[in-house]
């Protein structure tokens, strides 16, 4: 399954930025190869940057990374109702709520990515486990359509993005 095979009406328009940035290939194979790309890249930003901020009221490195870690816990938990025709009407969630209260800054960054690297396999296990009938299937996420696979190029769109946001403005 590729990005290609999207439907605009699998997902909000909002996350076209992020699926635009998900990558061309098979969408398992994309969770495994981010997966290794995104903990090379973790595990490089030296020290002295963890707890960085480019300016006032913006999250630092482990924020992002724990921003990140719930945000593919929230889209893997929609993707696994959704494939299981469960038709409960998921609401969004304030990603800003969610930073605030996380205090990742008194974490560790081998926590951090160790909680990645753990929640990632899971992840990729769950999508394998998916028939392509059950990537296709539909529900109703923050009053919008997301189909299973959308979900799945949006959690690897979403880590490229924010990837990119901190080789740009942080390193």
């Amino acid at each position: 399954m590729k990005r290609s095979d999207l439907n605009s009406n699998e997902y909000n328009p909002y996350y076209d930025t992020y699926i635009s940035k998900s990558g061309t290939q098979d969408l398992n194979e994309l969770l495994g190869s981010n997966h290794i790309k995104f903990i090379d890249f973790f595990e490089s930003i030296p020290i002295d940057k963890h707890e960085f901020r480019y300016e006032e009221g913006k999250w630092t490195i482990k924020e992002i990374i724990q921003h990140l870690i719930d945000t593919e816990r929230v889209f893997a938990y929609r993707a696994l109702c959704i494939a299981r025709q469960d038709r409960t009407l998921f609401p969004g969630f304030d990603q800003d709520a969610y930073v605030l209260s996380c205090d990742a800054n008194s974490r560790t960054m081998t926590e951090l990515i160790s909680e990645y690297k753990a929640l990632r396999i899971t992840t990729i296990i769950m999508f394998n486990s998916f028939s392509d009938e059950m990537l296709l299937e539909v529900g109703i996420a923050s009053n919008s359509n997301l189909s299973v696979r959308a979900a799945g190029f949006i959690i690897i769109g979403h880590e490229n993005h924010h990837s990119q946001v901190i080789k740009e403005r942080y390193l």
